[in-house]
Order: structure tokens, then sequence, then C-alpha cells
């Protein structure tokens, strides 16, 4: 895939054109991420109170016991969304599945070390620990040498 950008003071507006030989899955994503408006906070719900959290502060976010909790160093909040919403919103975010039941902040993560069975363990810089099934572990170590981007 080529890539040009033309930065001109006599462009009125962005304007976006897509040259390809055939529609694709990753064309089809890229429009998406292109149009999709990025709300920028979650709601987390504590008891009665419904807090604003934002996507850099959160470590990882889990299902359990069939509710989805964001977690942070000092704080867990539950979201009142499905875990596949949270990653759809949180994708712009450098969040990435890590497991069935987790998705993590590429952003966040400060080392990991590789297990005997192939999984690996992810430490982010709050102190929290998460790991990362075999079948995720090969796009995350990809993404994470381009930066998390």
């Amino acid at each position: 895939m080529k890539i040009n950008i033309d930065i001109d003071a006599n462009h009125d507006e962005t304007q976006i054109t897509i040259q390809a030989k055939e529609w694709t899955r990753e064309l089809e994503e890229i429009v998406n991420v292109i149009k999709k408006e990025k709300q920028q906070r979650l709601f987390g719900m504590d008891e009665d109170q419904t807090v604003l959290l934002e996507p850099k502060e959160i470590d990882f976010i889990h299902a359990e016991k069939r509710k989805i909790y964001a977690v942070s160093k000092d704080w867990r909040f539950e979201l009142r969304m499905k875990l596949y919403e949270v990653e759809e919103f949180l994708a712009p975010h450098g969040f990435m599945r890590f497991s069935k039941s987790v998705i993590g902040n590429l952003h966040r993560i400060e080392k990991f070390e590789a297990s005997f069975n192939g999984n690996l363990c992810v430490y982010f810089q709050s102190g929290n620990k998460e790991y990362i099934t075999r079948k995720y572990v090969s796009a995350i170590k990809e993404k994470l040498m381009q930066g998390g981007q």
C-alpha cells in the first residue's frame, strides 16, 4: 500500500482519495476509521454514580461474570456495553484484543514476558498485569513494533 499526503496552505479542506484495483476488507476498515467520529470518553458505573473515563487512563477492559469492567491502577468501573462494542470504540485509542475476555491498552504496556505455553504476560505502567493468549500474540507484537499506532 502506498500513501501520499499533500500538505499545502492552498487547500480549502481535507480531501481523501483512495485508488485501488478492487474493494477489499482492508479498504472497508480504512473507510470506517475515517468516517467514525471519535467519541472521547466512556461511562463507568460506580454503584449509583456514573464516572467519565478517559481511554488513555485505562489499562485494560475485561469480562467477568457477564459484566464488563474497565481497570486502572486505583479503580475498576463497570461498563454498560458489550465487550465487542468496547473493542470497536477503543480501537482508535490504541486498544487491542488480548484474549476472548480482555482488551488491553497498548500505550500503557511497560513490559511483557513469554510464558511456557506461548502466551504473553503483560505488565502495565500501573503495576497491573494481564495475559495475551497465543491467538493474539503475533498481531500485538507487530502493532507494538509499529509504536502502537
